[in-house]
């Protein structure tokens, strides 16, 4: 007896429906209700740690989420999150760098080079890392953390910029410290074998730097990685669903309450204070002329990473104007998940940054 795919199709259609029915029947399940303007009510709801992670990331989801509600593991120490340094702790341990503080550029940074040395293939190549930590803080917390394990892995040298954040300096001051530092790289690299990339703050001033060299004529680096964010203008968060939808499991906290159908406000980062939110020195993706001469662009985010909207539409512009780009999301992690070197889902991370610059960055 054959079957056609439209019966089976149905078949599966009604038995979904009548399971859901008798389960509405039985929990009765508040409503869901949806506005004129499409707008959806969702009642309150448990959302458990995904099954589809590893046994230490299940963990980790769990513990990060106790930490969000934790006020004295937010604290900073010296520029280091106090949630995040076993992490730095551990990182030291498993990938061991030779770190040196100097100036490029008249700029402050932290010279990363792995202990073991660098590739032959790596001799002409750099990265360029751009920390994260909001453009106010996490310098060299988040710089360690997203440093230490690509130099050590992919045996290549890394810079990481200690530009200058808010509240006591506003856009475009990062921007200017690395194109200093840049320029100053291109006197020994060519701008082919450079590669930039940054998580969060990081990732976004990547995007900003990309589009500030344009502006001001300097050449187009072999590639960058928008880290946990994306090239969108933002509202205040980082726009689109993942606004509303990833704060609670993300970060443990209640969904902002963001103004809906108002005209785009300034950032609520002090240090993009009066900023135009349409300018692509801001925000790359507002401009096509200036997305479309990006380079080869590699962005990361996961489920419950509150920058997934953006990032995903960061991808499709990308796209859509021929730009090559991945995207590459994990199931159920969170913002800036990779930071924690002990679970699989991070060292994934790690090897899918460097064999995007490998391909990408000349010899």
């Amino acid at each position: 007896m054959r079957t056609s795919r439209a019966t089976i199709g149905a078949a599966m259609l009604l038995a979904w429906a009548a399971g859901g029915a008798a389960v509405n029947a039985q929990t009765a399940a508040p409503a869901v209700k949806v506005e004129a303007d499409g707008t959806v009510q969702v009642p309150a709801m448990a959302v458990p740690v995904s099954p589809m992670l590893s046994l230490e990331a299940q963990r980790y989801v769990a513990e990060h989420l106790k930490a969000m509600q934790t006020p004295a593991l937010l604290e900073q120490k010296n520029g280091v999150p106090v949630f995040l340094a076993p992490y730095i702790a551990r990182q030291k341990q498993i990938y061991t760098t030779v770190r040196t503080e100097r100036k490029i550029g008249g700029v402050q940074v932290y010279d990363y080079a792995p202990s073991q040395g660098i590739a032959l293939a790596n001799r002409n190549r750099v990265l360029i890392n751009l920390h994260g930590g909001g453009f106010m803080g996490c310098f060299p917390g988040c710089a360690e953390l997203e440093s230490m394990p690509i130099a050590a892995l992919g045996r290549i040298r890394v810079v990481s910029i200690d530009y200058r954040q808010g509240p006591a300096h506003r856009f475009p001051a990062a921007s200017e410290d690395v194109a200093s530092v840049y320029r100053a790289l291109l006197k020994r690299y060519p701008a082919a074998n450079i590669g930039i990339y940054g998580c969060s703050a990081g990732g976004m001033l990547t995007g900003m730097a990309t589009a500030w060299f344009q502006r001001h004529a300097l050449p187009r680096p072999g590639a960058i990685g928008v880290f946990c964010a994306g090239l969108t203008s933002s509202t205040n968060g980082f726009g689109g669903d993942a606004d509303y939808l990833t704060a609670a499991v993300g970060e443990a906290r209640a969904a902002p309450e963001w103004p809906r159908g108002a005209s785009k406000p300034g950032s609520a980062l002090p240090y993009l204070a009066g900023t135009d939110p349409e300018d692509p020195l801001v925000a790359p993706a507002v401009s096509e002329a200036v997305l479309k001469a990006f380079p080869p662009t590699l962005i990361l985010t996961a489920t419950r990473g509150f920058e997934l909207s953006s990032a995903v539409k960061t991808h499709a512009e990308l796209t859509r104007l021929g730009v090559p780009a991945e995207l590459h999301v994990w199931e159920g992690l969170f913002h800036g998940f990779f930071y924690n070197p002990d679970v699989p889902e991070s060292r994934d991370a790690y090897a899918v940054i460097l064999r995007f610059f490998d391909r990408q960055l000349k010899r």
